[in-house]
């Protein structure tokens, strides 16, 4: 797993919008509407798309050189860069939500009590684990 990834993607402008594909990344198919938010876009595309595959453990593959890319006529190509520690980050603080179940006069008191349920089960949670945060940011199996 690196830290900083660069792929090559090519940009086709149309009347509808800017779509832009990723050879080297199958099923990385951002889409906007002017030059700025495509290459918002596409880095915040990649990084999700990177991150995905980091997950379930799937090879990251090398960069085509710019050389090897063909473009077709209203094509532009660019070089999308992925730097992903805080990306990671950010994913690994994201919120989950989790359905759980639990007696009905237990809900109750608590309601009563104006409990946080979500803070209660993450600090349970927690010192269930014997962690007091997410030190290391992202946790794998």
């Amino acid at each position: 797993m690196k830290d900083l990834y660069i792929f090559p993607a090519i940009f086709h402008s149309a009347d509808d919008g800017i779509s832009i594909t990723f050879p080297d990344l199958p099923g990385c198919l951002p889409y906007a509407q002017t030059m700025e938010e495509a290459f918002n876009n596409a880095k915040e595309a990649l990084q999700l798309h990177i991150f995905g595959m980091e997950e379930d453990n799937e090879d990251i593959p090398s960069p085509s050189s710019v050389a090897s890319m063909q473009l077709n006529a209203g094509d532009s190509l660019a070089m999308i860069e992925a730097w992903m520690p805080p990306f990671r980050e950010k994913m690994s603080n994201k919120s989950t939500s989790k359905t759980v179940t639990i007696p009905r006069w237990l809900d109750t008191l608590a309601r009563r009590e104006k409990v946080n349920y979500s803070h209660i089960f993450q600090e349970a949670l927690k010192s269930y684990l014997g962690v007091s945060d997410n030190p290391t940011g992202h946790l794998r199996a």
